[in-house]
């Protein structure tokens, strides 16, 4: 990764035409190609940018990017430069989320009673024609329950868990079957709507899961 920091204009000229005025910037031109230019008044987006595939043309003032498939350029006029770097950050292995789905799947079938006392685990990603369902289990009457996952519980989470229970509930060996929405945070409009259809609540503390609190998930 190239950093330069310069005081530059920048014009992007193409289906949309773009002015920034002489003023002190940060350009980071990335080993994909991509080059972006960033003030100091945001935490992630760029003011203006160009996406691979591009090639950058540095003339004495001017730089002009390139896009190879557009032609649509970002022409920066450099006044002064007042730091220009490389360094090679390698291959980076990738963001690795805490308290993804999977875990949350996991560690919620490891502890079913979280659910309530008698809860046993039927097993987990029980498949139907639809897709798996993430948890299938009994309760303490042995009634079917069963759970859907998220991280955030929105409107479309409840859908899809309505969509299961049609399924599930058409086979007789599991009927009744009754739906939990269980997530780390539920939306307000997600919360009303599964009421509305039946459908109880999860609130789940992902560190009392992993036995590191010993504050317990809110069923509603």
């Amino acid at each position: 990764m190239r950093l330069v920091i310069a005081r530059c204009s920048v014009d992007y000229i193409g289906r949309l035409t773009a002015h920034l005025p002489m003023a002190p910037r940060l350009v980071l031109i990335k080993a994909d190609g991509s080059v972006s230019i960033h003030a100091d008044d945001r935490a992630f987006k760029p003011l203006n940018w160009m996406n691979p595939p591009c090639k950058l043309k540095e003339d004495d003032g001017t730089w002009t990017v390139t896009h190879g498939k557009t032609g649509e350029k970002l022409v920066l006029t450099m006044e002064e430069i007042l730091h220009d770097s490389s360094h090679e950050l390698g291959v980076d292995p990738g963001l690795i989320k805490d308290g993804v789905e999977a875990h949350l799947q996991e560690l919620l079938a490891e502890h079913i009673t979280t659910l309530g006392e008698g809860y046993s685990l039927i097993r987990r990603e029980y498949m139907t024609a639809i897709g798996p369902v993430d948890i299938l289990c009994r309760d303490s009457a042995g009634a079917t329950v069963a759970v859907e996952i998220k991280r955030r519980g929105e409107i479309d989470g409840v859908e899809q868990l309505t969509r299961y229970l049609e399924l599930l509930n058409r086979d007789p060996l599991l009927a009744p079957v009754r739906g939990v929405f269980a997530a780390q945070e539920i939306k307000p409009q997600a919360r009303v709507l599964a009421t509305d259809r039946g459908i109880g609540c999860v609130t789940l503390d992902y560190a009392a899961l992993r036995g590191i609190e010993p504050e317990n998930p809110t069923l509603f």
